[in-house]
């Protein structure tokens, strides 16, 4: 089956100033946030053949440089992969937020986690991994079983997709981490999917310590800013 090359989109203007953003409209990429482009590359040299990105305006300029690079790229708008959405979360700041009852629930049971005015995080990864399974399938019946393609889409997203396939409960998803403008890569084969990139940005910076809002060990929910 095909392979699945997941960006996470760039650093936005909500990531820097501490913001859960979630499906707010006009918020944009900061200063930082284009300077590292998604790969017109895909594994083993092959070119991409679909690009994929849900409809916020943070994924559409991620991947501007893609697309000026292979103009020829066929894009395409996909709902299901859309950020989770926070409810009436969205749009306050993650120190806020860390005193909310609910927060050590999304923290260490993700798959009771709903969110008032919004969607449930079981919803989030259904929808995502939903969207995958079905474009895995149309890739690799238009371009054969080798074919990569690639989706935008934001650090809840991803986190929810590579669990899946992983194999690993929603409830321990909060253990994968990836940065802004990062990469992932999963390969789907008949019998299971394999891992082969996870939250590549080629910068050792990230593994620097780092303080993050609830404290040391939590998670941070719609994926954080990155390194400094």
């Amino acid at each position: 089956m095909a392979t699945l090359i997941l960006v996470r989109h760039g650093r936005s203007t909500a990531n820097t100033s501490g913001v859960l953003a979630g499906r707010t409209p006009g918020v944009a990429l900061d200063e930082r946030g284009p300077r590292r482009p998604p790969p017109s590359r895909a594994p083993r040299g092959r070119p991409a053949r679909r690009g994929r990105h849900q409809p916020l305006q943070r994924c559409r300029e991620t991947l501007r440089p893609l697309l000026e690079a292979r103009p020829d790229l066929p894009l395409h708008v996909e709902d299901r992969i859309n950020e989770c959405d926070y409810g009436d979360w969205s749009g306050r700041k993650l120190a806020e937020l860390g005193d909310e009852p609910l927060m050590q629930v999304v923290q260490n049971h993700a798959s009771a986690a709903a969110f008032p005015g919004g969607e449930s995080m079981r919803a989030m990864q259904n929808r995502a991994v939903e969207a995958v399974r079905d474009w895995n399938a149309r890739v690799e019946a238009e371009h054969g079983e080798d074919a990569t393609y690639l989706m935008c889409s934001h650090g809840d997203i991803v986190k929810a997709i590579v669990a899946d396939a992983l194999g690993m409960h929603l409830d321990l998803f909060q253990r994968v981490h990836v940065d802004p403008c990062s990469v992932t890569a999963i390969r789907y084969t008949r019998l299971r999917p394999f891992l082969l990139r996870l939250g590549d940005t080629g910068d050792f910076a990230g593994f620097a310590p780092r303080e993050h809002p609830g404290g040391s060990g939590a998670a941070e929910v719609g994926g954080g800013a990155g390194a400094p």
